[in-house]
């Protein structure tokens, strides 16, 4: 049996669905036929400015109490840090003139540092509050802009790239703001506040410390332009990886009868040490990067003892300050190495907001073109053309109007564009040329022939075309379709767990739930792509009782693949090299004796057409 890629899946509710096709064939040729590829289409990254201004619009990033709490504790955090380097230089101070104040100054410095601790882990609350449903917000978004992408558009990615921004990228944010963001605004205060308190201490021991600083500048501005493009290739070769992976498990039975399982592991062997390499590149920069800061450290802190020594030696300061500014910048190793060492995490999770942020600000859908001829539940097809790959249209200047209550059939030699032309009517794929017409509100919905069990219950399948139905409209809708009595045999009814976890349902079993939803949804129009096609002779029947139901009363496209689906149509239309070529009823296209009366003979073994 033939198969579409562009019309694989259930589609059902208010928008089509599409599921991607990593192959490289060509959706509309019908069938599985073999097209040129030009390589796969990566989807959008972000730029940083457009991945900042995007979080920054984000409602669930703009709770104004919880960043103000965050900011504050962290604040509060950088300064307590402050508190023990001083206390430590009053008690040499206080040391050298004969005073005993250890028990205050220890009392003190305990303080600090429970008041840091609170602060601290009062900032990282506050950070998961605002973080979490951020991050969750935007891998929703992102997810309903792929779920809504033209299938066309899907079929030049791959399903790797998707795959690795909705898995691993979200697992590098998500890991990232528990571990990384909390230890880069620490770090971030306590660098900020240890200059300024060593300043105030003494502002010749401060300009000795910032000595160091341009050593570190140098080394950010070495490294930044270097890593940047080793993190965006991280990762990329991470999702190739992945699609390597996945298409040489989904195609093992594949790759096992035709002898080609050592090409797919030597891919997967490929992608892999790729991602390998790409990730020892990155690790190497990094040490790189450290062994510049392992010199600023050096020469800060040589500065700061040098510049001491002349001070306390020409009486302009104390021992206590010295020790106090030794120990201030002692203590920024800390810090500033958790902001290095941390510097390639942050980098990899700018890298897969970047790639979340590409996908979630993707233009909305554009609404269909509406036109005030056009009735409800009527679909207008105008001049429509299309194209997969460049230079090989599958459908030429299609003209085609549907009415209200119309039922339309098409018909043709595999890769004749039927299914291509049925899933723009359906709004599932947009032209290349030309428009399609129909009504503000006219809702459309497409059943596909290859049956897709989404996990979940059976109601949860069903009210994907109407999440807010009873469930007594769910009953009414199988009934309908005559599915009520095996959904009422399940273990559980309607509160049956399907899916790949789940009970195990036929494909005859998925599709008649299909068509139960269409009822269920109550569309204007329906598309129907070989939906009862691939059952066998009973399922054939009882699938065909269930789609003439769902049909009636609405306008209705349907892929004929049995030429008796096509023969009570009220127009069949023969399709042949992405043009209509024969227009009319059963009777009157058998009379014409032409392609459509060929097909007839050769679909029921008979010499005559009639």
């Amino acid at each position: 049996m033939s198969q579409k890629p562009e019309a694989r899946g259930n589609v059902t509710g208010r928008e089509p669905e599409a599921r991607g096709n990593a192959m490289g064939r060509e959706p509309g040729a019908g069938g599985n036929r073999a097209v040129v590829s030009q390589g796969p289409e990566l989807l959008p990254i972000a730029t940083t400015r457009q991945t900042c201004s995007f979080i920054w619009r984000m409602p669930a990033a703009r709770r104004r109490h919880a960043n103000a709490i965050m900011v504050l504790a962290f604040f509060l955090a950088g300064g307590a840090g402050l508190v023990a380097p001083w206390a430590l230089g009053g008690i040499a101070d206080d040391v050298a003139a004969g005073r005993d104040t250890l028990l205050p100054a220890a009392l003190i410095i305990a303080g600090a540092a429970l008041a840091g601790a609170l602060a601290g882990g009062a900032a990282v609350v506050m950070l998961a509050r605002v973080g979490e449903p951020a991050l969750a917000e935007l891998r929703e978004q992102a997810l309903t802009r792929v779920l809504r992408l033209p299938a066309d558009r899907l079929e030049r990615s791959t399903t790797g790239d998707l795959l690795s921004r909705l898995s691993d990228d979200v697992r590098t944010v998500s890991e990232a703001m528990k571990g990384v963001v909390p230890v880069i605004a620490n770090s971030a205060v306590a660098v900020v506040f240890t200059v300024a308190g060593v300043l105030a201490l003494d502002w010749r021991l401060g300009l000795a410390m910032l000595c160091a600083a341009p050593v570190y500048v140098l080394g950010l501005r070495w490294y930044l332009p270097r890593s940047r493009p080793l993190y965006r290739e991280q990762r990329i070769a991470q999702g190739e990886r992945a699609e390597a992976l996945l298409s040489g498990v989904g195609s093992a039975p594949t790759a096992r009868a035709f002898g080609i399982g050592p090409l797919l592991l030597r891919r997967i062997d490929e992608t892999s040490k790729r991602s390998a390499q790409v990730s020892v590149s990155v690790y190497r920069r990094s040490l790189q990067f450290l062994n510049r800061n392992n010199l600023a450290e050096l020469i800060g802190l040589s500065m700061v003892l040098l510049a001491g020594f002349l001070a306390v030696r020409d009486h302009a300061t104390t021992v206590g300050a010295v020790t106090a500014a030794a120990l201030y910048f002692l203590r920024l190793f800390g810090p500033i190495g958790g902001l290095l060492f941390t510097f390639d995490r942050f980098q990899a999770m700018g890298a897969a907001l970047a790639r979340l942020v590409g996908i979630a600000s993707l233009p909305p859908p554009a609404e269909p073109d509406a036109d005030s001829t056009v009735r409800e539940g009527e679909i207008a097809l105008i001049g429509v053309g299309h194209e997969y790959v460049p230079g090989r249209p599958v459908l030429r200047g299609i003209d085609l109007r549907i009415t209200p209550g119309e039922r339309i059939a098409l018909v043709g030699a595999t890769g004749a564009g039927k299914s291509t032309l049925g899933a723009i009517a359906a709004g599932m794929v947009r032209p290349a040329t030309g428009s399609v017409l129909a009504g503000s509100r006219s809702r459309r919905i497409l059943v596909a022939q290859d049956p897709h069990a989404f996990a979940g219950t059976v109601r949860d399948f069903l009210t994907l075309a109407e999440p807010v139905a009873a469930d007594e409209d769910v009953w009414q809708a199988l009934a309908a379709t005559f599915a009520d009595r095996w959904v009422a045999a399940l273990p559980e009814g309607l509160d049956t767990v399907i899916g790949d976890a789940g009970h195990h349902l036929t494909p005859h079993q998925v599709q008649h739930l299909a068509l139960a939803r269409i009822v269920l949804g109550d569309p204007r129009f329906v598309v129907l792509d070989e939906a009862t096609a691939e059952a066998g002779s009973a399922s054939a029947r009882d699938l065909d009782r269930a789609a003439e139901a769902a049909m009636r009363g609405r306008t209705a496209l349907v892929v004929a693949h049995r030429l008796t689906q096509a023969r009570p149509a009220d127009r069949i239309l023969v399709m042949h090299d992405g043009q209509i070529v024969e227009e009319g009823t059963h009777d009157r296209l058998l009379a014409l004796d032409g392609r459509y009366a060929g097909l007839w003979r050769a679909w029921s073994g008979s010499r005559t057409v009639r």
